[in-house]
């Protein structure tokens, strides 16, 4: 009986020592990047296709906000806007009438120096009288005042259009503005995921109506997922950034389930040791957080307790 009982003492002793030598030294628990994303608009959820756990692709359109509004009052702007074109004088169809009337009296007045240079040649043979080259020339000084009074309208007139002109062209500038903005709300409201991921958490559903700023939906990237743990200020000798470690979860059967992870960030400041976080000297009242990157093989969960091992990983290094 005393053998027996010898026995079962020997083997809690080494089961008890078997389990200080694997003790973890550190624990924490699963952590995602995780991206809230919200309404850019304002109106009725028209669509939203979209389930928790569903993988999203980045750029995938997933809703849309009832743009019915937006569509109207684009549609006004644009009326507005061609109301005001409609007003836009054609310059040079107006300025052409001018333009005509210079080329007729420009070409009396080349004949009347034709006409002129002919009186002259018979003056000077003695076969007209010089009253007839006076006459020619009255009429000459006449065509010319008339072409440069024309010359002087169409001036004013180009200059008269010129300010109209612009004046429209300010007015369609603000209407063209405001249905840019439009175009960028109607644009935003398609809801396009931003990143890549599972969506964790739906906050609306399609039919409701929505304002701008709204949150939707969460998304978290779990394909690498992040081990928060922390550790005392003396196991910091023990672990360096780009350091793999041996991250243990548990599954069935009181077992524990290896990953590896790489180490990513280590705090340079230390905090007090959160209340659901254990660690490997439970007297240790000011631990420093890391941050340990773990391929996911779809067992871990964000919120999902892990445990570290240092030594583990240093001895297959």
């Amino acid at each position: 009986m005393n053998a027996k009982w010898m026995l079962a003492g020997l083997v809690i002793i080494l089961t008890a020592c078997q389990q200080e030598e694997t003790k973890s030294d550190a624990y924490g628990n699963f952590e995602a990047v995780e991206t809230i994303v919200s309404a850019e608009a304002t109106g009725a959820l028209q669509r939203f296709d979209v389930e928790e756990g569903q993988t999203l692709q980045a750029g995938q359109v997933v809703g849309q906000v009832d743009t019915e509004q937006l569509q109207l009052r684009k549609a006004q702007l644009l009326a507005s806007e061609q109301a005001v074109r409609s007003r836009t004088p054609n310059v040079s169809a107006q300025l052409s009438a001018y333009g005509q009337q210079i080329a007729v009296q420009e070409q009396q007045l080349r004949t009347l120096q034709r006409e002129k240079e002919r009186t002259q040649n018979l003056i000077a043979a003695g076969a007209a009288p010089t009253k007839q080259l006076d006459d020619i020339e009255a009429q000459m000084a006449v065509m010319e005042r008339q072409i440069a009074l024309i010359k002087q309208q169409r001036s004013a007139q180009a200059s008269a259009l010129g300010t109209q002109r612009s004046g429209t062209v300010a007015e369609t500038a603000p209407l063209a503005q405001q249905v840019k903005q439009l175009d960028d709300q109607i644009k935003k409201s398609s809801i396009v995921n931003p990143v890549a991921g599972t969506l964790t958490v739906k906050y609306a559903e399609p039919g409701e109506v929505v304002s701008y700023g709204k949150p939707l939906y969460k998304v978290a990237t779990l394909d690498t997922i992040t081990l928060r743990a922390y550790v005392s200020g003396d196991q910091l000798v023990n672990v360096r950034v780009g350091q793999n470690v041996q991250v243990l979860v548990d599954a069935p059967d009181n077992q524990l389930k290896p990953y590896e992870g790489t180490v990513r960030w280590i705090a340079s400041k230390a905090e007090f040791t959160p209340k659901v976080i254990q660690t490997k000297d439970e007297r240790v009242n000011l631990v420093y957080a890391l941050k340990i990157q773990v391929k996911n093989d779809g067992g871990l969960k964000i919120g999902m307790p892990g445990e570290v091992r240092f030594q583990a990983a240093v001895n297959k290094q």
